[in-house]
């Protein structure tokens, strides 16, 4: 039996946390004697005891649990698991079903209701994030409720959290029989190479899933496209499928271009007529302007925070300032795919940045589409940190 202790919530927090707050934040409660342990069961109640909800502890970001329910006839138990990851799954079956697209988010954390856990499902495989030891202490619970459903490859997992002052990053082979990598998977027809045995990353960012489809369906066709911080190329290959004249890819990580060339590859296309360039995407915004270089379409995704030898990137500081560089570069009625995963701001603030930036360029600009996180990734309406995709497709209409 699973330890339970009690913990006070704080009246200035009570009104959030029946409205479906999810995240205990070590503020919003009395403080604790002793620490509890990772994974133990916490029950919320108010000043005179009475029970508000049932999560678990598990210090992750800035929280230090999640609620897992608000009723209190309802345990933390295998039961309890196998019904949210159900539940979720079954929200998901057009995804199971479609014929053009098998790589997609089944569990999405707290907006399916179990915060600090993700599952990705890659063509009959699954892969299991755990972003704290606390929910990794309940690994036997969330592996039961996936044998129920059966009907996989194999399980991987990835553990994403700090333990005895180490940052881990592992993945492993959990059962099943372990894949030949990279796996290729589909999404909406265009092929892309995935490893779920190397490294933190997997190759792909199933949120993007929208955007890459409408640069192919949209905006590439005749353009002479411009990738930064590619990774490994997956808009560029959406691009080139799409029509593009040529692709330039751009990302400092030395690996990204053997896995670029591996994605133009399983989609057929030639990439010795794309360029691939391994460099510090700053340095290439000052080469592409030395060189008179200008693009159709630039597509813009940085990390929310970034650390390189010459420079520190904050999304939440620097975004206007990269934009800027983008514009230089940009050709005059040219489109940008403006994206961002920083979960510290909302949308309003993003097109802020975009407004600040074009007036500091001295261009107009219109906003012609918008996107926020597909339909697999579900969100919490209470914990907006949770809708933390932001993606603006912008022309740039004339100088004034």
């Amino acid at each position: 039996m699973r330890k339970e202790i009690t913990l006070q919530v704080n009246d200035n927090y009570i009104k959030q946390l029946r409205q479906g707050y999810p995240l205990i934040h070590k503020e919003a409660v009395k403080p604790i004697r002793a620490l509890p342990e990772e994974g133990a069961v916490v029950r919320l109640v108010d000043s005179n005891n009475r029970f508000l909800a049932r999560g678990y502890y598990g210090e992750q970001n800035k929280g230090i649990g999640w609620v897992l329910t608000y009723h209190e006839s309802e345990q933390i138990d295998s039961k309890l698991f196998q019904t949210k990851i159900f539940t979720a799954i079954n929200k998901r079956q057009g995804f199971f079903q479609s014929e053009d697209t098998n790589a997609f988010r089944v569990f999405n954390g707290e907006g399916d209701g179990v915060g600090g856990l993700t599952i990705d499902y890659f063509a009959g495989y699954y892969l299991i994030n755990w972003y704290s030891q606390g929910i990794y202490s309940f690994k036997n619970d969330v592996l039961q409720a996936l044998d129920v459903l059966g009907n996989y490859h194999a399980i991987y997992e990835k553990k994403r959290f700090h333990t005895k002052g180490k940052y881990l990053e592992d993945d492993d082979f959990v059962k099943g029989e372990r894949g030949e990598f990279p796996i290729i998977v589909k999404e909406n027809g265009i092929h892309f190479a995935v490893y779920l045995n190397d490294g933190a990353m997997t190759g792909i960012f199933l949120d993007q899933r929208d955007v890459r489809k409408v640069i192919r369906d949209t905006y590439a066709k005749g353009k002479d496209v411009l990738n930064t911080f590619s990774y490994t190329g997956a808009f560029s290959v959406a691009a080139a499928l799409g029509g593009a004249e040529q692709t330039t890819s751009v990302d400092l990580a030395k690996r990204s271009k053997p896995r670029t060339i591996e994605q133009f590859s399983v989609n057929g296309i030639d990439f010795d007529q794309h360029k691939i360039v391994i460099m510090d995407v700053f340095d290439y915004f000052k080469y592409a302007r030395r060189k008179q270089l200008q693009y159709d379409l630039v597509i813009v995704d940085p990390p929310s925070f970034a650390r390189s030898k010459k420079r520190t990137f904050s999304a939440a500081k620097d975004y206007p300032a990269l934009l800027t560089d983008v514009i230089s570069i940009t050709r005059n009625h040219g489109i940008i795919v403006a994206s961002t995963n920083n979960a510290s701001f909302g949308m309003k603030k993003f097109k802020g940045f975009i407004k600040q930036a074009c007036q500091k360029m001295h261009v107009t600009y219109k906003i012609l589409q918008q996107f926020q996180l597909p339909s697999d990734f579900q969100t919490n309406e209470q914990f907006i940190q949770s809708d933390y995709l932001k993606v603006c497709i912008i022309q740039i209409q004339q100088n004034k």
